[in-house]
């Protein structure tokens, strides 16, 4: 029956459907046990469907893709997805989300990462916590109750928390080596959860409130940019429960080389981290899921083909560009199509003094001038032979 099916798919499809297509069809058609007359009405469908969903020619997808997007985009409103129970993480999503992805910012408003774990964490929530306590960046502001400075004595005085120091696998001895780094004088235990450091030099207030800005800053452990990391539990591909990692902060290829994370998942909401690390079709992977999380999250249904669009245009050239003037629109051909975008006397300055000439090749610099477009019919040019005769006739006539 599998052979029956494939010459069915093949005959009827081979002409019309692309290979991809084509291989699927004939995977699905096979686990459905399907008879020969059914393969040959769900063949002519899928060719039918697909057929519809071609573009005509002449179609002008640029445009049809910037009202697709565009005009959903003006019913987004201003909107952060906060996480629960976790008062400080907080992600911007609807319009400034949308914005920042098109304008190509170097840096999100509000960075993040997904990471995932590789099979022996992250089926255990103890395991997921060891992995996220080296992730996540911790100073020791974030172990502290008191840093107090002593103009008096000319020392710094540190309180640890012994709760948050267990919460974050430390110990005291961890923080009194961190201190020790630092090189501002002798460091000593002076309690059990209670340091001291006795400056080298004796200094004025503003001296020793520099130096206890750099003790509550001093690293212990982590990874530099990921303020949080927060366990949240999810079901697998397998269906099985997995614990993945969230944070607040990105820092892509640090934390691809800590043990015990799975690098094939492991994802940012950074566009050029991304790129930096992964590579350009990476970075525009990130582009279409970032657009689409947005989109889908505001409840919005925009075709995801229009979305592939943007992209292909923000990565064509092997970088990642902005669609605006410093990018994809800045670097068209076009004088009086970069005018009409913006700065239109700089532009028209700038090709005036230049002596430069537009060959009126798009759609923008064609309605400026009041000329047909080259779109649909208006890409055929058509001539017609007022005489009434074809050459062909004419050509006969002479050889007679």
């Amino acid at each position: 029956m599998d052979s029956v099916i494939e010459k069915v798919v093949m005959e009827k499809g081979s002409k019309v459907l692309p290979e991809s297509i084509l291989k699927e069809l004939i995977e699905k058609l096979k686990k459905r046990n399907v008879t020969e007359e059914e393969a040959k009405k769900i063949v002519e469908l899928v060719i039918e469907v697909y057929q519809n969903s071609l573009v005509e020619p002449g179609e002008p997808i640029g445009t049809v893709t910037a009202q697709s997007i565009g005009e959903p985009g003006t019913q987004m409103t201003l909107r952060t997805f906060h996480y629960a129970g976790v008062r400080e993480l907080n992600v911007t999503l609807g319009l400034p989300r949308l914005i920042e992805i098109v304008d190509a910012r170097k840096v999100p408003s509000t960075p993040m990462m997904e990471v995932f774990l590789d099979e022996e964490h992250r089926y255990d929530r103890e395991k997921a916590k060891e992995v996220a306590r080296r992730i996540e960046f911790t100073k020791v502001e974030n172990v502290a109750n008191l840093v107090e400075a002593d103009l008096y004595t000319g020392s710094i005085v540190v309180e640890l928390d012994p709760e948050m120091l267990a919460d974050k696998g430390l110990t005291v001895k961890d923080v009194y080596n961190a201190l020790k780094k630092l090189n501002f004088g002798e460091v000593e235990i002076t309690d059990e959860y209670r340091l001291e450091i006795r400056l080298k030099e004796a200094g004025d207030l503003t001296y020793i409130s520099k130096k206890r800005e750099r003790v509550l800053n001093a690293k212990l452990k982590g990874i530099t940019g990921i303020k949080r990391a927060i366990i949240q539990s999810r079901k697998g591909a397998d269906g099985r429960e997995e614990f993945v990692i969230i944070t607040d902060g990105s820092n892509l290829p640090q934390v691809l080389k800590v043990p015990g994370v799975d690098q094939s998942r492991t994802r940012t909401n950074s566009i050029y981290e991304t790129e930096e690390v992964l590579g350009i079709e990476a970075a525009r992977k990130v582009i279409i899921n970032e657009i689409m999380n947005v989109l889908r999250e505001q409840g919005l249904d925009v075709d995801m083909r229009h979305v592939l669009l943007v992209a292909d245009i923000m990565t064509q050239t092997g970088r990642v560009r902005q669609i605006g003037r410093h990018g994809v629109s800045g670097e068209k051909t076009s004088f009086l199509s970069k005018a009409a975008f913006e700065m239109t006397t700089k532009h028209l300055f700038e090709a005036s003094t230049q002596g430069k000439t537009d060959d009126l090749k798009g759609v923008t610099e064609n309605v400026i001038v009041g000329q047909i477009i080259p779109v649909g019919t208006g890409m055929i040019e058509l001539y017609v032979n007022v005489g009434g005769n074809s050459p062909a006739t004419n050509e006969n006539k002479r050889g007679e």
